[in-house]
């Protein structure tokens, strides 16, 4: 079967590049998969009338397509410069203050506002600040509260708003700040398809999320949770977290700046290693194709670097400021899309499957999955099909990481959105189907509309039996196509 499939799904950034309807559909028909919105920036406003154009587009144009809400967490940031963008220069002095104290009154001195009210407690003699994701960084002189004096070490233009980080210095504050909730609740009303919760440090992290949502919309409990990886100590907590969420997302920018950098793609093979065997979604991230914000091609470093991300197993790989402000947001999305076909077509020679770890209790939904990888390994089948109300079973299947498509069938719309994030699945909406005879006809209607399948080609069906009785896969099929009655 020579039609062009990709396994790995792309996660865009929606930002001022992006947001139009025009870009918007370039994007999804290049090959997004999955339109984050990120909830450090833009407001309600702008964020609601992106989902509604992602929801019309992808409607139009009869293709799955996930959105994920990515909320800010407690990212401490710079404040609203004075002047923008403010050049530093190594080894001048410079004063940060809370934006809620007075200013220095220094007229000499270059003053930074700094969004996080802790500042002066935080900051020590001799401690390093890095901004702007380790692009600028300072060092600590004295600290005469409410103002930390410190060194330019590595300078270069500030805008607001940047990030700064502490490497080192353990912050004790709130993983799910006020804001955080009031952008979920936002969210669930809105019905996005996942949210993503950013510097998790431990399960608890990810519990408070789950229970606000329980008690904001008991109804969406489902709402999958991915739990952004961007502290050392997620590194150290990774297996509880990665049992508490249903996804994590290897949040590289930040990792890197609190990480040497030499530790990070290493921790992005555990991280993923850990996530595949435990049959949670990953997604990588964070300067996938840095360099195409302002140029139309990337690094031999970044085509790599991509590749590499789809050798190591992930199931979605993301862009963030390419797609969001950069000069060439579809181009970013058409390149990360070829080179991800191109690392898949040598995925047998040169991919790392990490084996699901098989429960402990006894899993029919598991062991048909592999089941299901053996027989379309075996027989040569042409694709894999899988009915699904909530899509476990698709996900059970995705990690099994067949060497064929797997369609994903389901009658919910939730179902059928959510599981454009999962690798390898193409998913169907279809009429609840409650004999066997009409889900082959679905599965037939589905084939033929979207791959150039034969008459005589063989499709391994996965479902519950009986087929009416919406109950947990118990029963596999291998259907030659043409055959349906």
């Amino acid at each position: 079967m020579n039609f062009h499939h990709r396994n790995v799904k792309i996660v865009a950034t929606m930002g001022p590049a992006s947001e139009d309807e025009a870009t918007l559909r370039a994007l999804i028909a290049a090959g997004v998969d999955v339109v984050r919105l990120n909830f450090s920036h833009g407001t309600h406003e702008q964020h609601a009338a992106v989902l509604r154009r992602v929801r019309e587009i992808s409607h139009r144009l009869g293709k799955a397509v996930a959105v994920l809400q990515d909320l800010q967490g407690p990212k401490i940031r710079v404040g609203q410069l004075p002047t923008e963008p403010l050049s530093l220069k190594a080894d001048e002095t410079v004063i940060l203050y809370p934006e809620d104290a007075s200013p220095p009154k220094e007229a000499d001195t270059k003053a930074i506002p700094v969004d996080f009210p802790d500042l002066p407690r935080v900051a020590h003699p001799g401690g390093r600040i890095l901004l702007d994701d380790g692009h600028l960084e300072l060092h600590t002189l004295t600290v005469d509260k409410p103002w930390v004096r410190a060194k330019v070490v590595l300078g270069g233009e500030l805008r607001s708003h940047k990030g700064i980080n502490f490497p080192g210095t353990p912050l004790d504050i709130p993983g799910f700040t006020a804001k955080d909730e009031r952008d979920l609740a936002f969210g669930l009303k809105q019905g996005v398809d996942a949210v993503a919760v950013s510097f998790v440090r431990s399960a608890a992290d990810v519990a408070r999320v789950r229970q606000a949502i329980a008690q904001m919309a008991p109804e969406r409990t489902d709402l999958p949770i991915i739990a952004k990886l961007e502290r050392p100590e997620a590194l150290q907590n990774l297996h509880e977290i990665i049992h508490a969420a249903d996804g994590v997302m290897v949040a590289r920018g930040d990792l890197g700046v609190e990480l040497p950098p030499q530790r990070v793609p290493i921790a992005q093979k555990e991280i993923i290693t850990m996530a595949n065997h435990h049959a949670k979604l990953v997604i990588t991230a964070t300067q996938m194709l840095d360099s195409m914000i302002h140029a139309p091609r990337p690094t031999r470093a970044e085509a790599s670097d991509v590749a590499n991300a789809v050798f190591d197993g992930t199931d979605a790989v993301m862009l963030s400021g390419e797609t969001a402000v950069g000069d060439y947001p579809v181009e970013a999305v058409k390149m990360m899309d070829a080179i991800v076909q191109e690392a898949e077509g040598h995925f047998t020679q040169w991919g790392h499957l990490a084996e699901m770890e098989t429960s402990a209790t006894r899993d029919d939904a598991r062991s048909l999955t592999r089941a299901a990888r053996e027989l379309a390994h075996e027989r040569d089948v042409a694709a894999i099909a899988v009915f699904t109300q909530t899509g476990r079973t698709a996900i059970l299947m995705s990690k099994a990481r067949p060497r064929v498509p797997i369609f994903a069938f389901t009658p919910e719309e939730s179902t059928y959105r959510r599981l454009s994030m999962y690798w390898g699945v193409i998913p169907q909406q279809v009429p609840f189907a409650n004999t066997v005879e009409t889900m082959l006809r679905h599965v037939e209607a589905a084939l033929r509309a979207t791959t150039p399948i034969e008459p005589g080609q063989q499709v391994v069906v996965i479902s519950g039996f009986p087929v009416g009785a919406m109950r947990p896969p118990n029963f596999a099929l291998l259907h030659t196509v043409g055959e349906a009655g």
